[in-house]
């Protein structure tokens, strides 16, 4: 499985983007999609995953309430929506992927990773 993820960019405190996770192969159904993020000088922290189905996520407690995570397996994209952004926020967020029927928030759970897109929010 490749991953390409996209929809970084700059905003302002308060503001939304939405990222997007394009997965390669055929099998992207199998897996549990989640999303990470790395700010510089810290490690990569748990966002938020969801499982093959799209019935069940989880959410790490920074950004529980305000992003959310969905799927669309006929297009094999994966998104995290970002809304009332904060500087706190600002990070390269990673999307991964797991074949499992549960979520893990393990980095180490997770075979395939993607290339990471920035996001900054600025104050």
């Amino acid at each position: 499985v490749q991953l390409q993820a996209s929809g970084g960019g700059l905003v302002q405190a308060g503001g939304s983007l939405r990222l997007s996770c394009t997965a390669s192969g055929r099998t992207f159904s199998s897996y549990t999609m989640a999303w990470f993020r790395q700010a510089e000088g810290k490690e990569r922290e748990f966002v938020a995953a969801i499982v093959w189905s799209g019935h069940a996520t989880q959410y790490g407690a920074s950004v529980k309430g305000r992003f959310t995570i969905s799927r669309d397996n006929a297009k094999n994209t994966v998104y995290l929506q970002m809304n009332s952004l904060k500087p706190e926020d600002t990070a390269i967020y990673y999307c991964a992927a797991e074949r499992t029927l549960v979520i893990h928030t393990t980095t180490s759970r997770y075979d395939y990773w993607g290339q990471g897109t920035q996001v900054t929010v600025s104050s």
